[in-house]
């Protein structure tokens, strides 16, 4: 890979960070705050939360088998999405590549930041194109986003084939594994060691059950985790966030987890055998692609029957799909009475 000085922005690398009150002081034992022009009259919420989550970091290092210094922790994964544009992509000069269907945040990140997203479309069966996203890469290229398993599609890459893309690429890998706790194989955390180019990102809202908490995490080496650090706003995370999260993380969720995976398991085998569907798609995610020969018919008798789904037909590769989320069994139920009933 290139050197991180020539990979990241001339004026993040000049960046003096905002610094907050509280990083201002030695230590000490601080018993009155007169500092961050707070109201002293306390509800629970009257201070300023630690603006580098300190304990919470500790906390997550020690769950995900790190170093607190590879942390980062974020408002929501778009928090961490944004970021690795902001710290490397100078705006209408550089590139980012990405595979195509995936997450449509990334697109818009990079729109958002004026850095042109060259996406590659996905081979058969939503194989992942080494070569071709390699291809795809020039001298401006700085960032190669991947998800994995992949949203909408569901499958989990290879390792072997997101390795080759590391080891290949110049710029920084940012992998996304939002969904890696329903997978079968484990995802590059373990690894993050090997590869200082790599930027892993997980969530809580999946497998944890926090979506309403808005907190995603970012890991990468010390010095790229110390640049997100740098560039994010001072006060990112909220004491809400913070507070709730403490008390969720002793809590064991391999029991939902396991039970979303037989659910999909069964799911999977109910749909194929609807005449409705035509294909269901294997997953490595809480949730099922499948395809139908009438999906905007289906999704409306869905809804009539007041299920929700994902009408995902209109994006390219995905024509003719509707994303199904893995819900409690009752619903899951549901939602598979409509589509057994349903014809086409």
């Amino acid at each position: 890979m290139k050197s991180l000085e020539q990979l990241v922005r001339p004026n993040i690398r000049a960046l003096k960070p905002y610094s907050t009150a509280r990083d201002e002081y030695a230590g000490g034992e601080i018993s009155t705050w007169l500092d961050a022009n707070e109201s002293p009259y306390d509800n629970g919420l009257n201070r300023y939360p630690d603006p580098h989550q300190r304990e919470l970091k500790r906390r997550i290092a020690r769950l995900k088998g790190v170093r607190e210094g590879q942390v980062f922790l974020g408002n929501g994964s778009d928090e961490a999405i944004d970021l690795p544009l902001r710290i490397f992509c100078i705006p209408g000069r550089d590139n980012v590549v990405s595979i195509a269907p995936t997450y449509g945040m990334y697109r818009v990140a990079a729109e958002i930041n004026d850095v042109e997203m060259r996406e590659v479309p996905l081979g058969d069966d939503f194989a992942l194109p080494v070569e071709a996203l390699l291809a795809a890469c020039d001298e401006h290229t700085k960032l190669l986003w991947l998800c994995s398993p992949n949203n909408p599609t569901g499958n989990a890459f290879p390792a072997a084939e997101i390795e080759r893309l590391l080891r290949a690429f110049e710029g920084m890998v940012v992998l996304d594994e939002a969904y890696i706790d329903f997978a079968a194989e484990p995802g590059f955390l373990p690894r993050l060691d090997e590869f200082p180019n790599l930027i892993v990102l997980q969530t809580f809202s999946k497998a944890w059950g926090l979506a309403g908490v808005r907190l995603g995490m970012a890991f990468a080496a010390e010095p790229v985790a110390g640049l997100f650090a740098r560039v994010k706003y001072p006060y990112n995370i909220n004491c809400l966030a913070q507070e709730t999260l403490a008390r969720q993380l002793d809590r064991d969720i391999a029991p939902h987890v396991a039970q979303i995976r037989t659910e999909r398991g069964r799911m999977a085998r109910a749909l194929a055998a609807c005449p409705a569907i035509e294909r269901v798609y294997p997953s490595d995610a809480n949730f099922l692609l499948v395809r139908t020969a009438a999906p905007d018919r289906l999704y409306d008798a869905l809804i009539a029957a007041g299920v929700i789904v994902r009408n995902r037909s209109r994006v390219r590769g995905c024509e003719g799909c509707l994303r199904i989320t893995i819900g409690l069994p009752e619903e899951n139920d549901r939602m598979l009475r409509t589509v057994q009933d349903f014809r086409p």
